[in-house]
């Protein structure tokens, strides 16, 4: 039974399954650093920092934490918090700086030793294809937008197969496609900045088809293993009773849930999706969502959130004869754009965005929250684990990022003493352990992230901005022990 309707019940020290596979993840554009080094081209990420007004600094993404320069280190880092694998993302525009034509053998290069690197530290290479640095001259020719970008798409993983696909046993094709749509298309926090509904619609619709042929040139290679999709998944919540909420929860579930899980893995759109969607819908060509639904080995799931949705109907539609929040206009959404895009600003656009396209609100959190503001809650998880597998059947699962941000100090004698991030992974592989005793077939957890970047501090490893120093934290040395326990053990120092 799902666990928000039920009291929870914990074991104090539960093991996970033999072969459970144990890890931690990063990002190329956030943690790499140098990102034109060695002849790669631009992405439409450090594009996106370098414009002034928005939300990225462009030094901090330009340095990142090197992790492109000092890999050797950190993977030494990872054998030592034990580590069984490592989610890491190749970047398309070191591989392809114009997105197309002319490989980067340099790239290549890098990414053989990086492999090699994992692999003689006993750590499985487990690399995304794309995490969000499209090229930025693809982003020239309409990006995602284009139809043309899902070939480019295949062209370029195809590339990656043939030198990598001899040791590489576990890829991902994208990582969370909702990200790259609202964050990126709709609301225009992320790159490349747009905020067109019409256009996100017509990129999402692209980059799954991307995805699907990504996976059947997987499939031609001579690549060996497994290939899956990553995707976001947020346990969505009716904030009442009432049948409006619950409709607006339902309404969220299909934006933010289903728009991208049901073409990959039932071949077909919601059927539930609010008009505002249906009417910016984009041309669905014959053979696409055959394409976009070729079987996947696994799923990758990314969960840090719940959230709770009240409905945005007008004051007489609502259930209880208050007011509800007002819904922002047309011309607030228009209007929005003169506010830069700063973190209010940024929240506030999404809010006018749901208000809008879904009718629905986001309520403030009930519980504890993270330093970004996002509520810890364990039972999420296990609520779309269960969801997962009751509306997509019993695929092989992986939490493909799990993780929290909250603010660290580095003592004078080099400790880093974070018991509230503990304490969150603790409880979160709680929750998981209940939906693998309830059946859930979940093969292994990452944390994210492995190192913090130069925006937040997620990591397991510290990261000294100034010096680069590293640091593993208390919470990397009990998770090494809870790898070395297959289970978890005490978070007490």
């Amino acid at each position: 039974m799902p666990a928000a309707h039920r009291d929870a019940h914990f074991d104090e020290s539960p093991r996970f399954p033999d072969g459970f596979l144990w890890g931690a993840s990063t990002a190329g554009f956030l943690m790499d650093g140098a990102p034109l080094a060695d002849g790669a081209g631009p992405s439409i990420q450090h594009t996106f920092a370098g414009t002034p007004g928005n939300g990225y600094p462009a030094m901090a993404l330009e340095r990142g934490v090197e992790h492109y320069r000092r890999f050797k280190e950190d993977v030494s880092l990872a054998r030592e918090i034990g580590l069984q694998s490592l989610r890491f993302s190749i970047s398309w525009p070191r591989v392809l700086p114009e997105g197309t034509g002319t490989v980067n053998r340099r790239a290549l290069d890098h990414y053989d030793s990086y492999v090699d690197t994992l692999l003689e530290a006993g750590i499985t290479p487990f690399p995304y294809l794309y995490y969000w640095d499209l090229p930025a001259a693809l982003q020239d020719r309409g990006g995602w937008a284009n139809r043309d970008c899902a070939g480019w798409f295949a062209d370029y993983a195809a590339i990656v197969y043939d030198r990598l696909g001899d040791r590489v046993t576990r890829w991902l094709t994208v990582c969370e496609p909702w990200s790259i749509v609202h964050l990126g298309h709709v609301i225009g926090e992320d790159g490349p900045g747009v905020r067109d509904l019409r256009t996100a619609l017509r990129a999402g619709h692209h980059l799954l088809l991307g995805h699907g042929l990504a996976v059947q040139a997987f499939r031609a290679s001579h690549a060996r293993g497994e290939i899956g999709l990553s995707t976001v998944m947020t346990d969505i919540r009716p904030a009442s009773p009432s049948l409006p909420d619950r409709d607006a929860a339902r309404r969220a579930d299909g934006y933010f849930n289903r728009l991208f899980l049901d073409p990959a893995l039932l071949g077909s759109y919601p059927g539930d999706l609010p008009e505002r969607l249906r009417r910016d819908w984009p041309p669905v060509a014959d053979g696409d969502l055959a394409i976009i639904s070729t079987p996947i080995d696994f799923l990758g799931v990314v969960y840090y959130l719940r959230l709770a949705v009240a409905s945005s109907a007008p004051a007489e539609e609502a259930p209880d004869g208050s007011a509800p929040p007002e819904a922002p206009s047309e011309a607030a959404f228009n209007d929005v754009d003169q506010l830069g895009i700063a973190e209010l600003a940024a929240i506030e656009r999404q809010e006018t965005v749901l208000a809008e396209v879904l009718d629905v609100h986001v309520t403030e959190p009930a519980g504890p929250v993270t330093e970004l503001g996002w509520e810890i809650a364990p039972c999420g998880l296990e609520n779309v684990l269960y969801a997962l597998r009751d509306r997509y059947g019993d695929l092989p699962l992986y939490v493909a990022e799990n993780g929290a941000a909250f603010p660290d100090t580095l003592t004078a004698d080099g400790v880093v003493d974070d018991p509230a991030r503990r304490a969150y992974i603790r409880d979160h592989l709680r929750a998981a352990h209940e939906a693998l005793r309830a059946g859930v077939d979940l093969r292994g957890w990452s944390v994210w992230s492995l190192l913090d970047d130069p925006v937040n501090r997620f990591g397991l490893i510290h990261v000294d901005h100034d010096s680069g120093q590293r640091a593993v934290k208390s919470s990397g040395y009990w998770y090494r022990d809870v790898i070395a326990a297959n289970g978890l053990v005490p978070t007490a120092p």
